[in-house]
């Protein structure tokens, strides 16, 4: 178990991850990373500044975008638009949880499954997933008739610690408790792993929270989301200053 001084890791979870466990996902080697873009657009800094903001910009392909968990709303540095914000709370599970009945059995998720989680994650936007998202593993799901009804998975992966995201359900499943039964496997697989489950979900996101503190996860702490994009014709600019800040 990750001991209190551990959690300092959840401050700043997506650098967190990019230079711990999941550094081999990393794109950039500088103050700022981010996932690579079939994965998701995840980003983390070191600590937002001018400086990082510009090393960011080098790494995002035109037209994409950065998702930032930032301590605190932040004017941004020229060159960069806010495309959307809100207020997002990280919890985490201390304890071990129950497994969750449900009337399906859970099953786990693999290559052959990509294309239907991916079309189960437009349909209901758990948060960013794309087509590479699927391959961070420790997907699980349950299927009624055939079809992928619900799902969870892993994501952010700081030193000890495993986030479950990608709880969605279809919205013919929804009422049945396959939220909450998935949240729990996936926490128990992450202890099993000798890791700490987590989690983020919007603030505003009552019905979510409200199934997550079921599985036994409590609120840490808050961010501010920030998905950002550098306006076009400043990319060039923001390429120099990155490569002559390092």
């Amino acid at each position: 178990m990750t001991n209190a001084s551990g959690f300092s890791l959840l401050d700043n979870p997506i650098w967190s991850s990019l230079t711990t466990g999941h550094a081999r996902f990393a794109v950039g080697t500088g103050a700022a990373r981010r996932y690579h873009s079939d994965i998701g657009p995840l980003a983390g800094l070191r600590e937002p500044s001018a400086e990082t903001f510009a090393e960011l910009a080098a790494l995002v392909p035109a037209g994409d975008v950065a998702v930032l968990f930032l301590e605190e709303r932040l004017e941004l540095p020229p060159g960069w638009e806010l495309v959307r914000d809100g207020t997002l709370v990280q919890m985490v599970c201390a304890a071990e949880p129950a497994e969750a009945a449900v009337s399906e059995p859970i099953v786990a998720l693999g290559p052959d499954d990509f294309a239907q989680m991916v079309e189960l994650a437009k349909l209901t936007e758990p948060g960013p997933f794309r087509d590479g998202t699927p391959t961070l593993g420790g997907f699980l799901g349950v299927r009624v008739g055939g079809r992928l009804a619900a799902m969870a998975g892993q994501r952010l992966s700081p030193a000890g610690f495993t986030e479950v995201s990608a709880v969605c359900t279809h919205p013919e499943f929804r009422g049945r408790g396959f939220a909450r039964a998935l949240v729990a496997a996936v926490a128990r697989n992450i202890f099993a792993a000798g890791a700490v489950p987590f989690l983020t979900s919007f603030a505003a996101n009552a019905g979510a929270i409200r199934v997550y503190e079921q599985v036994g996860f409590a609120v840490r702490r808050q961010f501010e989301l920030a998905l950002v994009r550098p306006v076009a014709g400043e990319r060039t600019a923001d390429r120099e200053k990155a490569v002559k800040s390092r």
